[in-house]
């Protein structure tokens, strides 16, 4: 029997509300499944984000809507964050992994999030634990490469065509992908009542 990275399989992980899950979502993922040689990509669907005041859509709503936008099957809604009781990202990983030993996980963000990344809860954990993808949404580029996540991690950045091993690395790494994102968001479709939350 095969041990080792290579023979486990490579999980790309997008967290988040999804208030609605939208285009976007489904572009960064199949982008992710492509660059980094993911099987699959799950959608970690988050009871609530403790960074917001007010909370999303009912969990089994977003669920519903998420699953009728994806048109893969290697794109997966997963409640995992609901079933286990966490509440933020690195301990939530820490369950995942132990949950599922035989994976190998990425996680996904936009690079907005790498701007902000180091104000998360336990957020070197998170790096220490899995390699992170981060995609550049237009104007997010400049602010996530200057931030703090980025300077002291700068040696752990696969650039390049490294970027494509990613999912190959031991943590901490990271790649910051180029990519022609859609012109959508969750606040945005909210904003014109195409979507109520709780």
């Amino acid at each position: 029997m095969q041990t080792g990275f290579q023979s486990r399989r490579a999980i790309g992980i997008l967290g988040g509300s999804f208030d609605p899950a939208h285009a976007g979502h489904l572009h960064i993922s199949k982008a992710a499944l492509r660059v980094f040689g993911l099987r699959e990509v799950w959608w970690l669907m988050s009871p609530g984000n403790p960074l917001k005041a007010r909370g999303p859509a009912e969990l089994g709503r977003r669920i519903a809507a998420a699953e009728a936008l994806i048109d893969t099957p290697r794109i997966k809604v997963s409640d995992f964050e609901a079933r286990a009781g966490s509440h933020y990202t690195a301990e939530t990983l820490a369950l995942l992994t132990r949950a599922y030993p035989r994976e190998r996980f990425v996680w996904l963000m936009g690079a907005d999030n790498l701007a902000q990344f180091h104000r998360w809860q336990n957020w070197e954990d998170i790096l220490a634990r899995v390699p992170v993808g981060v995609f550049a949404r237009p104007g997010d580029r400049q602010a996530a490469l200057n931030s703090k996540t980025a300077r002291i991690y700068r040696h752990a950045r696969l650039k390049g065509r490294r970027a494509r091993l990613l999912a190959q690395a031991e943590a901490p790494a990271w790649a910051f992908v180029s990519l022609s994102m859609r012109n959508v968001s969750s606040s945005a479709i909210r904003a014109a009542g195409g979507w109520q939350s709780g």
